[in-house]
């Protein structure tokens, strides 16, 4: 096991900025507990675990695993420590719904794992259909095809399927898991070029979006839907989907049906943070 501190530079609320990147309950590549955080994923050095921890005025990773240096490394980045700021000092409070959820949730950063094809899969898994299938297919390839994460057993962690058998699985092998070919094989294509979509998140954010969005299959929500979790994009917003407008519609103008171009028109005022 690998440990590293680092002094906070405001308040972080740990939980709230991980949750994003929980696909439901049951995801067991990710365990938020009462006062800890758990991550799991892979890396150019092997697969890793990450235990999180905030007291003190200080953010304490363990780190576990052959890539157990790297996501060390990345630890501040994962919560926005040092990186983007606390949104409560980022966000002008232009409307009482922002001021009150800023005074809610004054911790709240915007979370950058560095794991592409950890976000998109799942992105991909949810094209076209409803959370709770998207889910349910997720934890099925997690259960079928992972392996046991590095780290304590008794937490039951285990890693996201490695690419290799992403790839190596055709397409029907998906089917029983509720997925149809088209998603199948985009997965399938997607894994083949694991490291060409991994090296995304070393790119500025407007080339990664670039990247991103000139592979068949990958559209502007599923795009930003990576860029908010791997690339700590905190100005991505999903366009295209199916009930975001009418959340924003009614939060922000109190109305009770809205578009994509009234919800971008509404969030304009806070372009940087939306």
């Amino acid at each position: 096991m690998l440990s590293a501190e680092w002094p906070l530079d405001g308040p972080i609320d740990l939980l709230g900025t991980l949750r994003p990147l929980v696909r439901g309950q049951g995801d067991r590549t990710i365990r938020l507990l009462r006062d800890e955080a758990w991550w799991t994923t892979r890396t150019s050095s092997g697969p890793a675990t990450l235990r999180l921890r905030v007291g003190a005025g200080r953010l304490r990773a363990d780190a576990f695993g052959p890539g157990g240096t790297a996501v060390l490394e990345r630890a501040p980045r994962l919560i926005g420590l040092d990186v983007w700021g606390a949104a409560s000092t980022a966000i002008e409070p232009r409307h009482p719904i922002v001021r009150e959820m800023l005074r809610r949730y004054p911790g709240l950063r915007a979370s950058r794992t560095e794991a592409v094809l950890d976000a998109l899969v799942p992105a991909i898994l949810e094209q076209k259909v409803t959370g709770g299938e998207a889910r349910h297919v997720w934890h099925g390839l997690v259960r079928r095809y992972g392996e046991a994460a590095p780290g304590p057993p008794e937490l039951g962690l285990r890693l996201a399927p490695s690419p290799a058998i992403l790839v190596a699985l055709p397409y029907h092998a998906y089917h029983p898991l509720g997925l149809e070919r088209r998603r199948a094989e985009l997965i399938r294509s997607v894994a083949s070029r694991a490291a060409w979509f991994e090296a995304i998140a070393e790119l500025p954010l407007a080339e990664a979006h670039r990247r991103l969005l000139s592979v068949p299959g990958i559209g502007p929500w599923t795009s930003a839907e990576v860029a908010v979790r791997a690339l700590g994009d905190a100005d991505a917003v999903s366009v295209g989907d199916f009930h975001l407008p009418n959340l924003v519609s009614w939060l922000l103008a109190g109305e009770p049906r809205g578009d994509d171009a009234r919800m971008l028109a509404l969030l304009e005022p806070y372009r940087g943070q939306r």
